[in-house]
């Protein structure tokens, strides 16, 4: 962890919310005048995305699971290196993956291609990172240590899973056969990998559906934040002040000595105030710091 480089973390699968988190965090450095390093997970996946589905078709052949979920995947070691030069001296490279042909309009690239690395521009404040791996620690890497603030987003898992399946039909014409075995194929290194983080977490946000999602594979419609709840969970309840929170965010109640509730249609507004007090003082010792 460091004081003159801090390093805010948030960790969460795709569709669980990030969205709402990238737009708060947004709004959060905007009014504090503060000019984040912003470091997209998907930039540290090990294959493009051609490479990628050849490397999945050829693990299947010889018994293995190659998924994003895992480290196998992914240059864990050159985001641990990241983490550490920039926790020690505000800099580091990082590249982009570009997700879709528009994106890659300003670099001429095609979609599922990294862009190349560039070395991080000094004049920062803080590194911001949004991916599958900011509080992962296995036999080879400890991401974790290096993180000053972690938060996890993360919704009930078949709440997640009706989101993958209406995301991937939708946008990426999957079949529903094909994004259930993609679910399925993906579900170890999801258990080993991903939830573990969620209890090193300094905050998460668990979104969780008030309406029968029981069977997600049949669900014809998302839960709307309407028909949710946000369960917001701090590790030390120290770190919280619950009064506050309760007076500001309307129908929110605590169910645990930990655990604040709020309306989804509140979870951007929950996170700007919960997590603004914070930012701010890492900036306040950064500048004390000098």
């Amino acid at each position: 962890m460091s004081v003159s480089h801090p390093i805010i973390a948030v960790t969460g699968s795709s569709g669980a919310g990030t969205t709402t988190v990238k737009q708060a965090f947004e709004d959060i450095f905007r009014r504090g005048g503060i000019k984040p390093v912003v470091i997209e997970g998907d930039s540290f996946h090990r294959y493009e995305r051609k490479q990628m589905r050849e490397e999945i078709a050829k693990a299947e052949k010889e018994g293995r699971t190659l998924t994003h979920f895992g480290p196998e995947a992914n240059c864990l070691d050159g985001l641990e290196k990241l983490f550490q030069i920039y926790s020690e001296s505000g800099k580091g490279e990082r590249r982009f993956y570009i997700h879709s042909d528009e994106e890659g309009i300003p670099f001429n690239q095609p979609a599922g291609t990294f862009t190349p690395w560039e070395e991080i521009d000094g004049n920062n404040d803080l590194l911001f990172y949004e991916g599958l791996h900011g509080g992962i620690v296995t036999d080879d890497v400890n991401i974790a240590q290096f993180v000053d603030l972690l938060i996890g987003v993360v919704p009930v898992i078949n709440l997640e899973w009706i989101q993958k399946i209406k995301r991937d039909s939708a946008k990426r014409g999957y079949s529903s056969e094909a994004i259930v075995d993609t679910i399925l194929r993906r579900m170890p290194d999801y258990i080993h990998h991903i939830t573990p983080q969620f209890s090193r977490t300094h905050i998460n946000f668990q979104r969780v559906p008030l309406i029968d999602t029981s069977n997600p594979f049949v669900m014809r419609e998302i839960p709307s934040p309407d028909e949710s709840l946000v369960v917001i969970r701090f590790k030390d309840p120290k770190m919280a002040d619950f009064p506050y929170y309760l007076s500001m965010l309307k129908d929110s109640f605590m169910s645990r000595p930990n655990n604040i509730v709020v309306p989804a249609v509140k979870m951007g507004l929950a996170m700007e105030i919960i997590l603004t007090p914070f930012i701010e003082e890492m900036m306040v010792k950064k500048r004390q710091r000098g």
